[in-house]
């Protein structure tokens, strides 16, 4: 795993502690990646409860209560599938933050309103989730890897500004 994933993963690790809040992950096109990179550091059991790698609709629907008729009308690759994707992970798992990834990854899948390399992430609790649309079309791998960074940095930054009063009970 590159560095800069292992630094911004210890920085999470820290702030999780700290806090004593938990975390879970639903995961489409990076099948594991960030749930992967968040338990690369120790004690992240602590407060890392699971993730659910969704890369059917069915199971997005099924399992994380994603509105069908979203996926219908704009795909599974937009912003409002992120955003409920957050939502069901949080509920699934029983967790107070949820970081959730949907995209076309590559080589295929894309369309002209959303080509390969369009990836939704969206980072969130029950009161609160903020979006990031990432768009790198360099292959799936890179793809992947470039969104995982960005992801994981959205949601360092996510808890640093929900976290930094709260001390664990």
């Amino acid at each position: 795993m590159e560095l800069r994933l292992k630094v911004v993963s210890k920085d999470i690790n820290q702030l999780m502690w700290n806090s004593g809040k938990t975390l879970s992950t639903a995961e489409s096109c990076s099948a594991g990646r960030i749930a992967s990179a968040l338990t690369i550091a120790a004690g992240s059991s602590h407060y890392f409860k699971g993730g659910l790698v969704c890369y059917a609709d069915e199971t997005k629907v099924k399992f994380l209560g994603v509105d069908n008729a979203i996926i219908e009308e704009k795909s599974a690759v937009c912003e409002e599938v992120a955003r409920q994707m957050v939502i069901g992970a949080n509920k699934m798992f029983e967790t107070d933050y949820a970081i959730a990834f949907t995209g076309f990854a590559g080589p295929g899948g894309g369309t002209e309103d959303n080509p390969v390399g369009t990836i939704w992430i969206a980072v969130g609790n029950a009161d609160k989730i903020i979006t990031q649309k990432v768009f790198n079309d360099m292959g799936r791998d890179e793809n992947t890897m470039l969104a995982t960074e960005v992801a994981l940095n959205m949601l360092r930054d996510f808890l640093k500004s929900e976290l930094e009063n709260v001390v664990k009970e």
